[in-house]
């Protein structure tokens, strides 16, 4: 990293603890797991989206939990 400087995040516990075992598990330090992450974020946000995954975009509201109604479909689809 160049021109790194030093931050403080204040994290929920559980999101902390996450961080340190996905980096441990992978082998990086936290600063590098939230460094690649950033740095993936910056790349996807100079991307352009797809004619396709822009017509779709947003059509699901944010107050819908879609994994949620997801795995409830599934469960009554398959239970039976």
């Amino acid at each position: 990293m160049t021109d790194s400087v030093k931050l403080t995040v204040r994290l929920p516990k559980e999101d902390l603890a996450f961080a340190k075992r996905y980096a441990e598990q992978h082998g990086i330090t936290v600063t590098e797991f939230i460094d690649r992450y950033l740095r993936r974020m910056r790349a996807m946000e100079q991307q352009e989206l797809s004619p396709d995954l822009e017509a779709i975009t947003g059509l699901i509201p944010s107050d819908i939990q879609a994994d949620k109604v997801w795995f409830e479909h599934r469960a009554s689809k398959y239970s039976s």
